[in-house]
């Protein structure tokens, strides 16, 4: 089941501020250098963001996958846009996720993993990240505040200086789903991850027919290719099968390991509803 949940984080898996007054550390995780002590209220913010169109996903959209490892259906995840609420004067999409294992499994390796990222509707960068595991006996929590008007992301207790508009390995997908995919195109995208930032390159390979239990669609593979071998240990290749239309609705994800294939597989869908401007 963790390799399960490895293969959905790159699709699946009152908040508190970053410090204004008080001295905190700051690391350029992106060039590794020494830690910095500065106040993070002396970073002169930017409100000039950028603004993307999306016509892909919007509130009320819900996938149901089915997880898998060769043969054996071993649990369900869902990836829902629950809601659009303000943050800091900003509309952001909550998406949330779950991964479980089925009943039969809980005997041997319970899973209940959840995740939910604030994404900024307008700019689709993250505000805010928080993953929750509960595999078996082990149980982690991390949380991640950004501030995008200032380059800072926090996570434990430390803040770090990140690129604009940088991700999180979650709201990635939602991002690729809004830009144009045309075969041999690859896509470069920043992320942050517990107290690394690592570029995320996500190669565009060919497009097939790829038939679920939701249905049979024409689709368009990718490939996310992680180039830190220190923030995630891949073995073996995760292969994403996006609908070539304009939702661009993951439907299938594979990844190859050393002991077979493992699978999220699309069995229900439900299309949100797009963000009207005023």
């Amino acid at each position: 089941m963790k390799k399960i949940v490895l293969l959905i984080s790159f699709c699946l898996l009152p908040v508190y501020g970053l410090a204004q007054e008080a001295e905190v550390g700051v690391k350029d995780s992106t060039l590794c250098s020494d830690t910095l002590r500065i106040p993070a209220k002396d970073i002169e913010p930017f409100d000039d963001f950028r603004f993307i169109i999306n016509d892909a996903f919007g509130v009320g959209e819900k996938l149901t996958f089915t997880l898998g490892w060769k043969m054996v259906k071993a649990g369900e995840a869902t990836m829902e846009v629950a809601e659009v609420f303000d943050h800091d004067d900003r509309p952001v999409y909550r998406v949330r996720t779950l991964a479980r294992s089925f009943e039969f499994f809980d005997n041997f390796f319970k899973v209940r993993d959840t995740a939910e990222t604030w994404i900024d509707v307008e700019g689709l960068f993250t505000w805010y990240f928080r993953k929750k595991l509960h595999e078996g006996s082990y149980e982690n929590e991390q949380i991640q505040i950004y501030d995008q008007a200032r380059g800072i992301a926090r996570a434990h207790d430390t803040a770090f200086v990140v690129p604009r508009y940088v991700q999180d390995v979650l709201s990635s997908l939602y991002y690729v789903r809004t830009q144009d995919l045309e075969v041999g195109d690859t896509l470069t995208l920043e992320n942050f991850s517990k107290d690394k930032c690592y570029p995320l390159e996500v190669i565009v390979h060919k497009k097939e027919i790829i038939e679920v239990p939701a249905g049979k669609f024409k689709c368009i593979k990718v490939e996310p290719l992680l180039k830190s071998a220190g923030v995630f240990k891949h073995e073996g290749t995760l292969s994403v099968w996006l609908t070539d239309d304009r939702l661009k609705m993951p439907v299938l994800m594979r990844s190859k390991v050393v002991v077979g294939s493992i699978y999220a597989e699309l069995t229900d869908y439900r299309i949100g509803e797009l963000y009207e401007w005023e």
